[in-house]
């Protein structure tokens, strides 16, 4: 039985979890760093605990202290969230050996889809389609030849991790051995790992993922698919549930392969199976991410599933509360990540604190936030500031609810990707559907200059309102019929000006 869980984790997602446990009647634990002491989610748990500096490996990463401060605190569970130790298998072995109950997949399971190559392995034995690639363990002499044969342009990936990290294109033999070593590179001081292989690349490729979830008397189901094809250095921008690019013939098919996936694994708890789909309607997978995804909420938005709570449900031993005919999907939503980062400047970290925020609200809209007014936006750790998400009964009024909401989010003392959100909302390729994983990067153009006109009507704004404010002050009439201003007024203006 679940009693008290301890979230490993900050942000959005800590207070995401918490906000499910609370309505179950768990009680709940957070932990903190040194610069998160004000932080929702520690503001929101039934306890909170310190558990370290700023720096991740000194608190959010440090697995000895985690499973030390859930003993300390009574909590008999511990919920990774995502990022940090999610995915890390010598966590969940950790919180098995210690007798808390790891809400997530195996250890196993997460160390074999961890290695990307051993998982390609596994679907390549299941029959199931993967984009042509190398096995590990290959030394440069090998990859080059390897590279001939699968064919530029090609990836250099790293086999763990996830995230962009240790990803390089190669376009062509001559670039092949600096994009090797600094791929291993990357991949090492990232994950610890700097295995690499090669994969070709799939081009005009979109990203499709299906939600999973199975329990522990193999009943393995999914909530339907994610288009995260909006992307920058493989970082998922904005996502929607369901894909604009399958059909229902396709979307079945798929469904179906991504849950045979989770059956050779014997997977359980949240997950997801991510492929990518070429334009010739042919799909490939590519990997399974072994927890809760950032884009979870629109799949929450469409089914009306909440996948903490069916997360909290498998790790306390119980049944699915649906099976595969139950999920129906209505309607169309859209995510927008909403991060501290300054679209006008190649995205380029926005610290500081924030003085000013107005979250949007109404019909068909949810934010998922971990700040708040006064919070300070540090260095250490992601610039997710919180999930925006608009839902509609077809993908058109989803993308008119989300301009709406885009236009009422106000986070004032740093740059935001609210911008960058708007101009995709307006974008005609995107209303449209025709876009890939590259067009973010390559096809769509954020224009400083119509900043700068903003900017322009906004001084012009404010210009004339302080002349009106002037023009108000003067509220009484003179006994030439002449208006002046009130004498309460000018008494203000005399106390502001002695002092």
């Amino acid at each position: 039985m679940l009693e008290k869980v301890l979230v490993a984790n900050r942000g959005e997602i800590a207070v995401r979890i918490l906000r499910t446990c609370r309505e179950l009647g768990l009680r709940t634990v957070a932990v903190y760093s040194d610069v998160d002491r004000s932080a929702l989610h520690v503001r929101y748990a039934d306890e909170s605990y310190l558990i370290g500096p700023a720096p991740p490996r000194e608190s959010y990463l440090s697995i000895t202290r985690l499973i030390e401060t859930a003993k300390r605190s009574g909590a008999n569970a511990i919920h990774p969230g995502y990022g940090f130790l999610a995915e890390n298998a010598d966590f969940a072995r950790a919180c098995r050996e210690a007798g808390l109950i790891f809400i997530g997949p195996r250890p196993e399971v997460i160390e074999l889809m961890g290695d990307k190559i051993a998982a390609r392995q596994v679907m390549q034995a299941a029959g199931i389609p993967v984009a042509p690639g190398t096995a590990s363990g290959l030394d440069d002499a090998e990859l080059e030849a390897a590279a001939q044969r699968i064919g530029y342009p090609l990836l250099v990936k790293a086999a763990a991790g996830g995230g962009g990290k240790g990803m390089r294109i190669v376009h062509s033999a001559a670039d092949l051995l600096s994009a090797i070593a600094a791929a291993r590179h990357e991949a090492e001081a990232a994950f610890g790992d700097g295995t690499i292989y090669l994969e070709r690349i799939i081009e005009g490729a979109r990203h499709i993922e299906f939600q999973i979830l199975g329990d522990h008397y193999g009943n393995i189901i999914h909530l339907g698919d994610r288009e995260c094809s909006i992307q920058r250095r493989y970082q998922k921008l904005v996502e929607e549930s369901p894909a604009i690019a399958l059909d229902d013939a396709l979307r079945q098919e798929m469904g179906q392969v991504a849950v045979q996936v989770a059956k050779e694994v014997g997977y359980t708890n949240a997950g997801t199976v991510e492929f990518l789909l070429d334009a010739q309607g042919n799909f490939y997978f590519m990997e399974v991410n072994t927890r809760l995804q950032v884009e979870h909420c629109v799949t929450e938005a469409v089914t009306g599933v909440d996948l903490v709570k069916e997360q909290l449900r498998i790790a306390a031993g119980r049944r699915l509360s649906l099976r595969q005919e139950d999920v129906r999907m209505r309607g169309w939503a859209i995510e927008c990540r909403i991060t501290a980062e300054d679209p006008y400047n190649n995205f380029r970290p926005s610290l500081g604190r924030i003085v000013g925020l107005y979250e949007p609200s109404g019909p068909g809209v949810r934010v998922d936030s971990g700040v708040h007014e006064g919070f300070e936006i540090s260095p250490y750790y992601d610039s997710l500031i919180g999930k925006l998400v608009a839902w509609g009964e077809t993908r058109g009024e989803a993308i008119l609810r989300m301009r709406r909401a885009l236009e009422e989010y106000r986070i004032i003392g740093i740059k935001t990707t609210i911008p960058f959100h708007q101009e995709l909302m307006n974008s005609t390729r995107f209303i449209g559907g025709q876009f890939d994983t590259t067009f973010a990067e390559e096809s769509f153009v954020l224009v400083e200059e119509k900043l700068e006109e903003h900017l322009k009507i906004a001084a012009i704004a404010a210009t004339l309102l302080a002349h009106h404010r002037r023009n108000q002050a003067r509220s009484t009439i003179t006994p030439a019929g002449q208006r002046r201003a009130s004498n309460w007024k000018m008494f203000g203006r005399w106390r502001m000006l002695r002092r």
